[in-house]
């Protein structure tokens, strides 16, 4: 039984109390809400906002109000056509971007400017042709660079130049036919390089990368199969295991051009040519010299063929020659031998006769007596 007066004054000191409670909680509901980084409408966070997941959300722009907080981005399986020059300025602690499976067919030069923390870059299977090479120069931490299935042609020199932490390299299914070695020597740290299912054609532009392939598998690097597509002679064969003595003609190729250089000299080549001044009234001019590049010879096929014929011949020659030799050498071992042999003989002969000799003086004499 509660002591009289104890009711009333117990609701009437708890019912503020209770009050400030109720207005403390909403004020800290509240604080946390607005601390809470907003997540955008298409996607999907986690309860921190590190992930921001809006893969397959038919996304034709990049959606706004990304969280500053976000460390992977998925953006793959949308209608991507293009990204504007800064697109992830405000996202500097990512460190994933997946932009696979989209219609991307260019990229500006400040595309991923900001992203410095940035380790794994998806481009797979989008429409790439060409890359500016200071594209990935902001992204000095890239460990994981995928750039297959895309139509990339060419790779210019200096794509990889601000990558020295990068470790995998993906470049398969692209229309690649040759590489440039210096392209890939600032890669010090690579690991793992696919470049397989592209046209590659192995002649001479390829020479230098095949140099530089054997230099990355000695010091443990792994590499896809190469597989030639031109000359039909290397058809399907590994560029790994195709012998230096087929690229000699090369340098004869480079001798040549060089020689041709320094008996004509000429004016310096320009991709594009200016257009001939409008004539003017009078007289038609002497035309004059053209200047225009000259289209640059490539190695045909058939000198690996013939490359190929001079190697059997030499050593079909080289055989008949050890044979010769052989032969020789065993007419003179039966021949040595079948003259010791006859002088053996003789020398045996030789005692005989002269005893008979002998006997034949004595009976001269004896019968001279008589």
């Amino acid at each position: 039984m509660l002591a009289p007066g104890s009711g009333p004054e117990l609701s009437t000191w708890f019912a503020p109390l209770w009050r400030q409670i109720s207005w403390l909680t909403c004020w800290i509901a509240l604080c946390t809400a607005e601390a809470a980084p907003a997540c955008p409408l298409p996607c999907t966070c986690d309860g921190h906002g590190l992930q921001v997941d809006c893969s397959g959300r038919g996304l034709a722009a990049l959606p706004a109000d990304l969280p500053a907080a976000t460390r992977s981005l998925l953006l793959l399986n949308n209608r991507l056509s293009s990204l504007p020059a800064g697109a992830f300025a405000g996202l500097s602690g990512l460190q994933r971007l997946d932009l696979s499976n989209n219609f991307l067919d260019g990229l500006p030069r400040a595309a991923f400017g900001g992203l410095a923390n940035l380790t794994e870059l998806q481009l797979r299977n989008n429409s790439l042709r060409a890359l500016d090479p200071e594209l990935l120069r902001p992204l000095a931490r890239l460990r994981h660079l995928d750039l297959s299935l895309n139509g990339l042609a060419r790779l210019p020199p200096g794509l990889f130049d601000g990558l020295p932490a990068l470790r995998s390299l993906f470049l398969r299914a692209n229309r690649l036919q040759s590489l440039d070695r210096r392209t890939f020597e600032p890669l010090a740290s690579l690991q793992l390089l696919q470049v397989g299912d592209n046209p590659w054609e192995c002649d001479c532009h390829l020479r230098d990368f095949k140099h530089w392939l054997e230099w990355f598998s000695y010091r443990g690097g792994r590499l896809d199969q190469l597989a030639c597509t031109l000359p039909k002679e290397l058809r399907g064969k590994d560029m790994r295991v195709v012998p230096m003595e087929m690229f000699n003609y090369c340098s004869q190729l480079e001798d040549q051009s060089s020689s041709a250089g320094l008996e004509v000299p000429g004016p310096p080549c320009t991709k594009a040519s200016p257009e001939p001044p409008k004539p003017k009234p009078g007289p038609e001019p002497e035309p004059e010299p053209s200047t225009a590049c000259p289209q640059k010879q490539r190695p045909r096929p058939v000198s690996v063929r013939r490359a190929v014929g001079t190697v059997i011949i030499a050593g079909v020659l080289c055989g008949v020659v050890c044979i010769m030799m052989v032969v020789a050498a065993a007419y003179g071992c039966i021949y040595a031998s079948l003259m010791a042999k006859y002088h053996r003989e003789l020398r045996k002969r030789q005692p005989l006769m002269g005893d008979a000799e002998g006997e034949h003086e004595d009976r001269k004499q004896v019968s001279s007596v008589a």
